[in-house]
C-alpha cells in the first residue's frame, strides 16, 4: 500500500478487540520459542548494516510522514513495501503464523513479549550512528523495564492517555475519569477500542492496579464501565476525527492523536485535553526487527535514517508524538505549546503507568472482562 493510500488519521484502526487477542491470552504471553538453536544464534547475532533488500513495514497507518519515506527510497535506492495492523494483537498474529517483515512496532509490552518468545533480533547499537542522540540523551531506554538495555529494540514515540472534548459544547471539565459520565455528553462519547485502555480507566477511577489480573477487582472495573455503557456511542480508537468532525463531544485519547488534531484545527480553542487526576496510562511504541526478517541490514539503515534530526522533526510534526531524539525537542515544544496537557516527557515513564503482561489466569480474566463490558 502506497503511503498516499493510507488514511488521514493519527492511529485510526487501533488495537481492536479480537479473537486473536483471546487465542494469544491462552497461551500467556503469546509467543514461544521455535527450540531451534541455530535460529535462536542467528536471532542473536549482530546485524550488518547495509541494503539487503526492500524494506517490508509493518506498522500503525499513516505513522511516518510519507516525505520520509521517499526520502530513504531515494537515498537507499529501495522501496518501502508498507502493511499496517489495527491491533498489536493483530500484529502478533501475523507474526505467529509466519509472516515475515523487516520492521514493526511494538509497544512496550508487545515488546516483552515478542524479545521473551524470541521473536526478536538483537539490535547492536553501536552500529547505528543515530544512537547517541537516542541513549545519550534519553537514559531511560538505556535500561527499560520492556527489554533490558534495549537489547531488541529502539525506542519510537511516547504517549499518554486522556479525555479530548469539545469546549465549545460542554466547557470545562473537572480533570478525573468521571468526566466520561458527564451528563451533558451523554450519548456522544467514545472510548478507545482498546482492551487494556478502557479496563484501565476503570481501575484508576476505582484506584484499582492498572492491569489487574483478579477477578473480583475486574468484577467491579467491569459493573463500572456498564454504568457509563449508557452515555456511549461507541467504541472506537479514531478520536482524532470524531472530535473533529463533531461525531463526538468526548472521547478518551492518546496525547499524540490531540496534539495532531488540535494543531490542524481551525480553531483549536474549541478543543481540550485533560489528563485525569486518578492517573494516566503511558506507553511507548519501538523500532523492532523480527527474528525472521529477510532484509535486517536494510532495517537497521532505516532505524539510523528515521533518527537524524531533520527526519525526527518532519516525523514529530506530521504525527504528534514525540519521539526521543535529542535534537528534536524545540520542534514537539513548539507543536504542544498550546495544549500543554499533550506534553508527555520521560518523566511521565517513570510514573511507572504501563500497562503490563499478565498470567495466563490474569490475561483471561482481562479477555473476559472486555467482552463483557462490550457485550453491555
Amino acid at each position: 500500500m502506497s503511503p498516499e493510500a493510507l488514511p488521514p488519521s493519527r492511529r485510526s484502526l487501533l488495537r481492536a478487540g479480537t479473537a486473536a487477542a483471546l487465542a494469544l491470552a491462552a497461551s500467556g504471553c503469546g509467543f514461544s520459542s521455535d527450540g531451534d538453536p541455530a535460529g535462536q544464534e542467528a536471532a542473536q547475532a549482530p546485524i550488518e548494516v547495509k541494503v539487503d533488500g526492500d524494506l517490508v513495514y509493518f506498522n500503525w497507518a499513516d505513522f511516518v510522514d510519507p516525505a520520509v519515506f521517499e526520502g530513504f527510497q531515494k537515498e537507499y535506492g529501495v522501496k518501502v513495501v508498507q502493511s499496517n495492523y489495527d491491533s498489536m494483537e493483530g500484529m502478533a498474529a501475523k507474526l505467529n503464523a509466519g509472516n515475515r517483515y523487516d520492521i514493526v512496532f511494538p509497544t512496550a509490552k508487545w515488546a516483552q513479549r515478542l524479545a521473551a518468545g524470541g521473536r526478536l533480533r538483537t539490535i547492536d547499537h553501536s552500529r547505528l550512528r543515530g544512537a547517541d542522540s537516542v541513549f545519550g540523551g534519553y537514559g531511560y531506554f538505556n535500561d527499560p523495564w520492556y527489554d533490558p538495555r534495549s537489547a531488541h529494540t529502539v525506542p519510537f514515540t511516547m504517549y499518554k492517555t486522556g479525555i479530548g472534548w469539545r469546549k465549545d459544547r460542554l466547557g470545562d471539565l473537572t480533570g478525573s475519569w468521571d468526566d466520561l459520565w458527564n451528563a451533558g455528553a451523554k450519548g456522544r462519547v467514545f472510548v478507545l477500542d482498546d482492551r487494556d485502555e478502557v479496563l484501565g480507566l476503570g481501575a484508576l477511577k476505582l484506584g484499582l492496579p492498572l492491569t489487574t489480573g483478579d477477578r473480583d477487582q475486574l468484577a467491579r472495573v467491569t459493573d463500572t464501565l456498564r454504568s457509563l455503557r449508557p452515555h456511549l456511542r461507541g467504541f472506537s480508537s479514531d478520536s482524532y476525527n470524531n472530535l473533529l468532525n463533531g461525531n463526538a463531544d468526548m472521547t478518551q485519547a492518546w496525547s499524540g492523536d490531540m496534539a495532531a488534531m488540535l494543531a490542524q484545527a481551525e480553531d483549536p480553542k474549541l478543543f481540550g485535553f485533560e489528563v485525569a487526576r486518578e492517573g494516566a496510562p503511558v506507553n511507548s511504541d519501538c523500532y523492532a526487527i523480527p527474528a525472521n526478517a529477510r532484509h535486517p541490514g536494510t532495517a537497521m539503515l532505516f532505524i539510523d535514517y528515521m533518527l537524524r534530526p531533520e527526519n525526527v522533526k518532519k516525523n514529530i510534526e506530521y504525527i504528534g508524538y514525540p519521539m526521543p531524539v535529542r535534537g528534536t525537542e524545540a520542534t514537539y515544544a513548539a507543536l504542544v505549546e498550546p495544549f500543554p496537557q499533550c506534553v508527555v516527557t520521560t518523566e511521565d515513564l517513570k510514573a511507572d503507568l504501563f500497562f503490563r503482561n499478565g498470567d495466563p489466569h490474569g490475561e483471561q480474566a482481562r479477555d473476559a472482562a472486555w467482552t463483557a463490558v462490550k457485550a453491555g
